[in-house]
């Protein structure tokens, strides 16, 4: 039942214990907008904020900083309903709420992330229908890019209003590989990494769009806009899982085109293959650590001084069974990778597992398993995994020294 889900809401002290048992040193949540303010604008649900200060105190008092995603995707219906993030409104409606939201919970949350992963909702929920809310608009979709990247910047405004001292976004990101050195190839590459990659993060580090043909297509006063868009940050989140092997279309192809389970409708002008030759987890995902390493100092090369200091806020993957031990080789091969973009140089600040349990799997619904800790959805009992124990005693490790 997705109403329940995992069933959080009531049973938050015992995860908490969980993470406390773990011995992680910040855990990342999302704040829920339809159930602090249900229209999108307007009334506040003073009940719902209630639940993220019992949550919020509950962490403290377990030793855990609280880590707050104001966007996770759910946007409140009613804004949906009057053309969501397709709208300029949507971006100072979401800023409005950031402010109720660090009213309440700003004295005791002291890193905050605007929004979670801009390009999979412009992308997949407005571009091609496979996500919320199911819009099949292809490039007409950038608005929702646009809009998302606007309210990120007024969002940033409101909490550093009301005194935040630590902000960021996490964006998803992921090296792009041309299929082959032919120019068809290498041009469609560029074009996928512009559009999953510099189309996000370019706007918020470097004040400008990656391409003028693009900013064009824009609506609203883009110039001025990015001066909101591009207010400072205090680290850039970074959600990294997997990298993308990409190539010109194939004109003979009829019909759309199936990447990973994604319907790609055939006038794309690039065409996503299949990474072969490393493990995969059971989402499909090629396993490929040395990416993470590769992704982290391309963006030191890009951006240089431009690039705050960065938080992977996700890297995870999904597999099935409690004994699972290709998540462990999932997780020590990315921290070593980690590890390795540290020594070169790269400012990392944390790194954030997606997730600690269980979740509902937006499109997915249940039937892809993320957590360190597995749920019985029937019963809702919670069983940590292997991985659980391997990450509580590598942590345990590295506090001995």
């Amino acid at each position: 039942d997705a109403r329940v889900a995992t069933g959080h809401y009531h049973r938050y002290r015992e995860d908490v214990a969980l993470l406390k048992g773990l011995g992680v040193g910040a855990y990342r949540f999302s704040v829920a907008w339809p159930r602090v303010v249900p229209a999108g604008r307007g009334a506040v649900n003073g009940a719902g904020l209630d639940f993220y200060d019992r949550l919020v105190d509950e962490l403290l008092a377990a030793g855990v900083r609280p880590v707050a995603t104001l966007f996770h995707w759910d946007t409140p219906q009613p804004l949906e309903e009057a053309g969501g993030w397709l709208r300029r409104e949507t971006a100072e409606h979401f800023a409005a709420y950031a402010e109720v939201v660090a009213a309440r919970l700003g004295d005791r949350v002291a890193h905050w992330i605007t929004l979670n992963e801009p390009a999979e909702l412009t992308l997949l929920g407005y571009g091609l229908g496979q996500h919320a809310p199911g819009r099949e608009l292809v490039f007409d979709a950038l608005p929702a890019a646009h809009h998302q990247l606007l309210g990120h910047g007024l969002a940033v405004q409101a909490l550093r209003a009301r005194g935040a001292r630590s902000i960021g976004i996490a964006n998803s990101h992921g090296p792009t590989w041309p299929a082959s050195a032919a120019e068809a190839d290498t041009a469609a590459a560029d074009l996928y990494d512009l559009l999953l990659n510099r189309l996000f993060a370019d706007p918020v580090l470097l004040g400008r769009y990656p391409d003028e043909e693009l900013a064009a297509l824009l609506p609203g006063p883009v110039a001025d806009d990015l001066r909101i868009i591009s207010e400072p940050l205090d680290w850039y989140g970074i959600n990294y899982y997997q990298p993308t092997l990409v190539g010109a279309p194939d004109p003979a192809a009829a019909g759309p085109a199936d990447f990973g389970g994604i319907s790609l409708p055939p006038e794309l002008p690039f065409a996503p293959r299949e990474i072969e030759g490393y493990p995969r987890t059971d989402f499909g995902w090629p396993v490929v650590p040395e990416a993470l390493t590769e992704l982290l100092l391309s963006f030191r090369e890009r951006y240089g001084a431009s690039l705050p200091p960065v938080m992977i806020t996700e890297n995870g993957c999904a597999y099935e069974g409690v004994e699972d031990g290709a998540r462990i080789a999932f997780l020590d091969g990315h921290l070593r990778a980690l590890h390795e973009a540290m020594d070169a140089g790269v400012d990392v600040r944390g790194y954030f597992v997606w997730s600690l349990m269980d979740n509902f799997e937006w499109a997915e619904g249940y039937a892809r398993r993320f957590g360190l800790v597995h749920i019985d959805f029937s019963t809702l009992v919670r069983t940590p995994k292997a991985s659980y124990r391997w990450l509580r005693d590598a942590l345990r490790d590295q506090a001995r020294g």
